[in-house]
């Protein structure tokens, strides 16, 4: 429950973005959360900015960045209250990771178009570990054998 000052405590923080206390803890640790002066029952309050870190925090991590880089865009605010250093390096980090995302998509195109064709040599092969074998002499998929390339029926290439 938030206070009249929008301070929520720890469980209620860590119930909001499915976190145990102890990754809440953790993350205070580290500078990425802010907490208030204990209370009297010794309890800590967290000021709800930290709702806006958390989800900062998970967005970060989703793209990939350790903790450690994250740490950097909020050590680059508390040093340049502008936002202007954390935006550049923001936008520096985005790009390169646009690179490695169109990377793996190239990566991922280039497998399922070999799986596509593998699935139709399949359908053409009465045996797949035949290969290498009596089939090859008719193998429509001869530039999958690869260094092998085509095996004659006495067990000789082609």
């Amino acid at each position: 429950m938030k206070t009249q000052d929008d301070s929520l405590k720890i469980g209620e923080l860590s119930s909001m973005f499915a976190l145990t206390a102890r990754t809440i803890r953790y993350y205070e640790e580290l500078g990425l959360l802010k907490s208030n002066d204990r209370t009297e029952g010794i309890h800590r309050r967290y000021p709800g900015v930290n709702i806006v870190y958390l989800k900062r925090i998970q967005q970060l991590k989703g793209y990939g960045l350790s903790l450690g880089e994250i740490k950097e865009f909020f050590d680059l605010v508390e040093r340049d209250p502008s936002g202007e250093s954390c935006r550049a390096l923001l936008l520096q980090t985005y790009q390169k990771l646009m690179v490695l995302e169109e990377e793996k998509i190239s990566e991922s195109r280039k497998r399922l178009a070999e799986l596509q064709d593998q699935t139709a040599l399949l359908k053409e092969l009465d045996n797949f570990f035949s290969c290498p074998g009596p089939e090859c002499l008719d193998c429509p998929g001869g530039e999958f054998c690869g260094e092998y390339g085509p095996i004659g029926p006495s067990g000789d290439e082609l």
